[in-house]
């Protein structure tokens, strides 16, 4: 079992950086990819970013150039640099890890406006 803890969300205005934070716990031998997906109300569930535990990142289009995901330190720590953001990018962002079923983070709130 993983247990994921995201934070760093926040209100931004257009033209803002944010960066996102996703601590994982428990039994992580097993963890083959980390990512990011992002959630409006009433909308599905959009996959934005992963990281494999060999280091092949791979992004949306609509945040490509944009954000960035990257490990920390820490085992099982995983980034989301967001630049440049837009009202478009307004979600709740859910950190996933794969171990080897796919688990979820509770969210974090990214805000975009004026």
């Amino acid at each position: 079992q993983v247990r994921l803890v995201e934070s760093g969300g926040g209100l931004v205005q257009p033209g803002g950086s944010l960066r996102l934070s996703c601590a994982a716990s428990g039994n992580l031998s097993r963890v083959s990819s980390m990512g990011w997906h992002r959630q409006v109300p009433g909308f599905q569930r959009e996959w934005v970013a992963h990281i494999t535990s060999g280091g092949s990142t791979n992004y949306a289009e609509s945040v490509k150039g944009r954000f960035t995901i990257s490990t920390g330190d820490a085992k099982g720590t995983v980034y989301l640099q967001m630049s440049n953001l837009q009202p478009e990018d307004t979600a709740v962002y859910y950190c996933h890890a794969d171990s080897p079923f796919r688990q979820w983070g509770q969210g974090t709130q990214v805000t975009v406006s004026p």
